[in-house]
């Protein structure tokens, strides 16, 4: 992966991968505030095809109002990213924004366990998914 991401390729469609990730998302406390469909984006704006490619901005509201409590700016860095995609092969990948490396920008030490929470419930819907 990234320095700034981890994630998997998963044995799903891509709209299964959508609605399992969505479904364990919400389990660990997060729901989805915004959906980027970047396929139909560039179709409609560029005329241009690729493969699906979502960006999901999911927010867990109790870990949010913790963060932008300590540090009222953080909303720039948040929500945290999940991009489930489909590459040319026809594999479909599940990747999470690192809260850790993104949160790290803030350096703060209130921030950090929160970032390490994060994380942690992020791994566990990658691991479910």
């Amino acid at each position: 992966m990234s320095n700034f991401g981890f994630g998997k390729t998963v044995k799903h469609d891509f709209d299964t991968a959508i609605e399992r990730v969505t479904e364990e998302l919400g389990k660990e406390g997060f729901g989805i505030l915004t959906v980027i469909d970047v396929q139909a984006t560039l179709k409609a704006k560029l005329d241009k095809d690729m493969r699906p490619y979502r960006i999901l901005g999911a927010c867990n509201p109790v870990l949010a109002h913790q963060a932008i409590t300590a540090v009222p700016d953080i909303g720039l860095l948040l929500p945290c990213n999940v991009l489930v995609r489909e590459d040319d092969e026809g594999q479909v990948h599940v990747e999470f924004m690192d809260p850790g490396a993104v949160l790290g920008l803030v350096n703060n030490p209130q921030i950090d366990p929160l970032a390490k929470q994060v994380r942690q419930k992020l791994e566990n819907v990658l691991a479910a998914t």
